[in-house]
């Protein structure tokens, strides 16, 4: 066989690419994309503190704690009326405005004998009175006062006058 130029010059170029592959530096692995930090958690917002009422008490006297002495749901016609509620916050350290309300009704002739609002800062756990008198006497029969607390009735109780 018979070497020419050609030949040559093929031979060179398959020699040259060889040599051009093999000393061809190596390529580095791309870095693994950076991962943004993850966005911290959303804390959730802390929630307001409410006020609630936990019981309505009904007597003829209280004491200095505001609490009613002695419970009782029927009274004399001359009797002072005494409702004692006691409320509480959902947190303890928080203060809550609000309004605490009663309303006084003889059930019997569907009558409101008195309404009363107190705006208040609960605060923890406390107690509020509400209290009705008639010098001249209550009418005998059935009655309720409904508790309510920023314009929702709460709590209701039901009593008599004998």
């Amino acid at each position: 066989m018979k070497i020419n130029r050609l030949h040559m010059a093929v031979l060179a170029a398959l020699l040259g690419s060889a040599a051009l592959v093999g000393c061809k530096k190596k390529e580095e692995p791309a870095p693994p994309p950076v991962a943004a930090e993850p966005a911290p958690a959303e804390t959730p917002a802390p929630m307001a503190a409410t006020a609630s009422v936990g019981s309505v008490d009904l007597g003829n006297a209280v004491g200095a704690d505001m609490r009613v002495t002695a419970p009782m749901t029927t009274f004399a016609p001359k009797d002072t009326i005494y409702a004692a509620v006691a409320t509480a916050t959902s947190d303890p350290m928080a203060s809550v405005p609000g309004k605490l309300g009663v309303k006084w009704t003889h059930v019997d002739s569907n009558q409101t004998v008195n309404e009363e609002t107190k705006d208040i800062t609960f605060a923890g756990d406390g107690v509020t009175d509400f209290q009705i008198s008639k010098p001249s006497g209550w009418p005998t029969g059935k009655y309720k006062v409904e508790v309510s607390l920023d314009g929702n009735v709460v709590q209701t109780r039901e009593f008599e006058v004998r």
